[in-house]
């Protein structure tokens, strides 16, 4: 079982700025914790999401001593997935794809057809650098927007994305809350039908009911969860009212209570959330 922890969500829409070397700081401990993979930031508009302005920077004052921890970085264009290609400290590039149009103006100020050449482009890219490609797949579970939404659509995309390369494909839902049915039946769809293709479930949830979507997803099949400790952050340009992330700490309970073996540091860990506690609240 794999833990994305993701600082860059739990920070992105928080109000303060959070100055730069309490970002390092942060980041330097999760690194050490033992999770698969740390989302570390995002290169985007710095108008649009000023928490993200000095993403580079941190990832160039990072200590990768001591860590097997990959570490992964959001690029919302083609243009950013090239300057990440040429980055050592990166090991994996992320895009956030849809085929929802009002996704895609909302938060990439882009089409469906447009998203689907930069997703391949972004995929080209990491094959030629060496790193993975992680494409995010948003609406996945559903469209709050009214947009058609429906099981064959979603594998009709889905496939579209696997004959453009990509084999990381995390599945989120954004905005809306949904059923752990829904969650089955999706993960039961797609892991038999493109069974070398590692899914995800990037959850957005209020705090009640989580145990029952990631339980539905772990039997189905999916092995790959996205969390943010104490659950911060959502999409904040999502147009919807936003949805926290799914809580870390409850990633690593649904572990313990699973007896699935994890090479998390408890020590580093529990560092781990004091740091984070100075960082938000001060």
């Amino acid at each position: 079982m794999k833990i994305i922890e993701s600082p860059r969500e739990g920070m992105q829409g928080f109000s303060r700025i959070i100055p730069l070397e309490e970002k390092v700081g942060y980041i330097n401990q999760l690194l050490r914790v033992g999770f698969d993979t740390v989302e570390i930031g995002s290169i985007v508009s710095p108008r649009v999401i000023p928490q993200m302005a000095e993403s580079l920077e941190v990832l160039q004052k990072l200590d990768l001593s001591g860590t097997s921890t990959n570490r992964m970085f959001l690029t919302v264009n083609a243009r950013g997935a090239a300057l990440l290609g040429e980055i050592d400290q990166v090991t994996h590039i992320s895009y956030p794809f849809s085929f929802s149009p009002t996704f895609l103006k909302l938060n990439l100020n882009s089409a469906v057809s447009q998203s689907l050449v930069t997703a391949e482009l972004v995929i080209n890219l990491c094959h030629k650098s060496g790193k993975q490609a992680v494409i995010y797949l948003s609406m996945a579970f559903g469209n709050p927007y009214g947009e058609p939404w429906s099981m064959e659509v979603l594998v009709e995309w889905v496939n579209n994305l696997y004959q453009a390369g990509a084999r990381i494909i995390p599945l989120s839902n954004v905005s809306t809350e949904i059923d752990p049915a829904l969650i089955t039946e999706v993960f039961s769809t797609l892991i038999p039908m493109f069974p070398d293709v590692e899914f995800g479930l990037h959850l957005h949830t209020a705090n009640h009911g989580w145990h029952e979507k990631v339980n539905a997803a772990y039997l189905a099949g999916c092995r790959r969860f996205d969390g943010v400790i104490n659950g911060r952050g959502g999409c904040p340009m999502s147009g919807k009212e936003m949805l926290g992330n799914l809580k870390t700490e409850n990633l690593l309970a649904f572990a313990v209570k699973k007896n699935v073996p994890m090479a998390i540091n408890e020590k580093v860990l529990k560092e781990a959330y004091r740091i984070e506690r100075e960082v938000f609240y001060g």
